[in-house]
């Protein structure tokens, strides 16, 4: 149970820290609009997946954005470092969150079939 507790913890500590370190520290164009939306921890701390979105809706400006996450991914590494109280910093894993445009493409649907039943 206090492990538990610990993960989730140092998970919205993960997330807040590196949405911060983004807008301040890391100046790569290729990472503009990019939003932390969760972070998985591993119940024994030494990974983390980082879950983003993006505004865009490309599949270049996907892959841009991925590949200038992975390029800052020892800088943020380094800043959870110094900013977290824990032994060992997580490996750092950023993946694309698909849910924020499975949602939006739940509300189309949704807006599509409520258009319908007007006429």
């Amino acid at each position: 149970m206090v492990q538990h507790f610990r993960v989730g913890r140092l998970s919205q500590e993960i997330q807040r820290e590196v949405n911060d370190i983004l807008m301040k520290r890391v100046r790569d164009p290729r990472i503009q609009g990019v939003t932390i939306t969760g972070v998985e921890v591993t119940g024994d701390l030494q990974h983390a997946t980082i879950y983003y979105s993006i505004l865009s809706d490309l599949a270049s400006d996907a892959q841009k954005t991925q590949q200038g996450l992975e390029k800052a991914t020892s800088l943020i590494r380094g800043e959870l470092g110094k900013r977290l109280t824990i032994y060992v910093t997580p490996e750092l894993k950023f993946e694309r969150d698909s849910s924020v445009r499975y949602g939006d493409h739940i509300d189309q649907l949704l807006s599509e079939l409520h258009k319908e039943d007007k006429f």
